[in-house]
């Protein structure tokens, strides 16, 4: 079979998991058939794909597995409860497309386990792991922009980066890949551990350690112990790279199996002068040359110099290290600099008290000759600090330079109190937002949209920039 990942068979050996066929007779003498793709979703399966189900809160992944031979599937990993289920008929959905099934236990976890065991095929790649509160992404993407310019490269698509996200990731490694680039995210107790034992990093970055999730967690030192666990399967011959000027540095540090390298301003030798151009970026003098790094604001600059440092650990040439930054550009709702009858600051892909804090600073320290208003939307995922942070908020709003303040969502309410005496508006309805904002905003006004992504404050960009705007 071209293009075969696993045959079933060394799937299903992988996972300690059953073979069926036909009428669910169990199979040892199949011929090796396989799969060439994997995906959770029926609607996006390809012609020979492995169809994991999944069983989620609302949805079970086990009612879509005719659906996916439809479509062209291969086979189907299903749990053993399910494939006894004779309401689902799992055997003899299997039979009418003669397809096979592959049955396990639990099939996120078996997703995981078989992710690992075809990442471990490739002996000769690079694995390269990165996680934190914020920046992973951004960080991943520079990185890649850096090495990809000597080596062969695969990442994560987009962010693709969880428990899910990750496992299926991996499945794009290819044999003439030389390095893999993957980002690890967080959404509850322990998925750090589970994803660094399906990468097992020889290279594990964290970028910071700040209040992100903390809804989850309850307290950045417990952050700080799950993004830790990025370095869990670490063996002796690893490296750790950690920023230097984080309040955690020594706690991540401390116990690393492996090598531990600190990075940022005072510790790469190469870093020369470091200028801060504003909204067009800032210019980075490597061993010797200045370059034009796209991305403003010194949160990106963090993440310029993580991806150069992981650049340099693999001894990429100072050249590409300097052609990588320059040829970086902003991804949707990071940071994005779009121009207008406004300037635009759209950074409303995820919020939270150290990302709020860093774009109101940003914002705050721009020489900029008309007016400034800031959009401010609620920063979801915060737990019971929702309210002290939304405060908290409110309090640093109250002595920005913003001309006006407009704030968006029920969890930032809290920010409403701090701000009497001074211009700003409050709504939770978008469309009295957008109007609001429509008849206050002229030409020539700096804007700043800040929120998380649940908020989907990027919907206002159109009517903010008018119809001729170019980024």
């Amino acid at each position: 079979m071209t293009g075969t990942l696993m045959t079933f068979a060394d799937l299903s050996h992988s996972l300690g998991g059953r073979l069926f066929a036909g009428e669910g007779k169990q199979t040892a003498d199949m011929k090796p058939m396989g799969f060439s793709s994997v995906s959770i979703d029926s609607r996006t399966v390809g012609e020979g794909a492995l169809f994991v189900a999944l069983k989620g809160a609302v949805m079970d992944g086990h009612r879509f597995v005719d659906a996916a031979f439809k479509a062209g599937a291969a086979g189907a990993m299903v749990a053993f409860s399910a494939l006894k289920d004779p309401v689902l008929g799992l055997a003899s959905i299997a039979a009418k497309w003669n397809r096979v099934l592959v049955a396990v236990e639990d099939t996120l976890r078996a997703l995981q386990s078989a992710a690992a065991a075809y990442l471990d095929r490739f002996t000769k790649l690079v694995k390269i792991g990165i996680t934190g509160s914020a920046g992973k992404t951004t960080t991943k993407e520079i990185a890649a922009a850096i090495i990809g310019r000597e080596k062969s490269v695969v990442m994560n698509k987009g962010n693709y980066n969880s428990e899910t996200g990750l496992p299926l990731s991996v499945f794009e490694v290819r044999s003439h890949h030389e390095v893999g680039i993957f980002e690890a995210g967080m959404n509850r107790r322990g998925e750090i551990a589970e994803l660094a034992k399906v990468l097992r990093p020889d290279y594990a970055l964290i970028t910071n350690i700040g209040s992100a999730h903390i809804g989850i967690l309850g307290s950045r030192e417990a952050i700080a112990g799950e993004k830790k666990r990025i370095f869990s399967e670490f063996t002796g011959g690893n490296t750790a790279l950690i920023p230097e000027d984080d309040d955690f540095r020594e706690f991540l540090a401390e116990g690393v199996r492996g090598r531990t390298v600190f990075y940022g301003v005072s510790s790469l030798p190469a870093l020369g002068r470091v200028k801060d151009l504003a909204l067009d970026g800032t210019d980075i003098t490597w061993e010797g040359e200045t370059v034009r790094f796209n991305l403003p604001g010194k949160f990106n600059l963090s993440n310029a110099l993580a991806a150069a440092a992981l650049a340099t650990e693999l001894s990429i040439g100072a050249a590409s290290i300097r052609k990588g930054l320059e040829s970086v550009k902003p991804l949707f709702g990071r940071g994005e600099i779009l121009r207008g009858r406004t300037t635009l600051i759209r950074d409303c892909y995820n919020s939270n008290p150290e990302s709020s804090s860093g774009a109101l600073d940003f914002c705050d320290g721009l020489e900029w000759p008309g007016r400034r208003v800031y959009v401010m939307g609620s920063m979801l995922e915060l737990g019971d600090t929702s309210e002290e942070a939304h405060a908290a908020l409110g309090r640093r709003l109250r002595s920005c330079r913003a001309d006006m303040v407009f704030l968006f969502g029920e969890e930032i309410r809290p920010a409403v109190d701090p701000l009497e005496g001074r211009s700003f508006f409050y709504t939770c309805d978008r469309e009295e937002l957008s109007l609001k904002l429509d008849n206050y905003v002229k030409t020539g006004d700096l804007v700043l949209l800040k929120a998380s992504r649940g908020c989907e404050l990027e919907t206002l960009s159109t009517m903010l920039l008018g119809d001729d705007h170019v980024s």
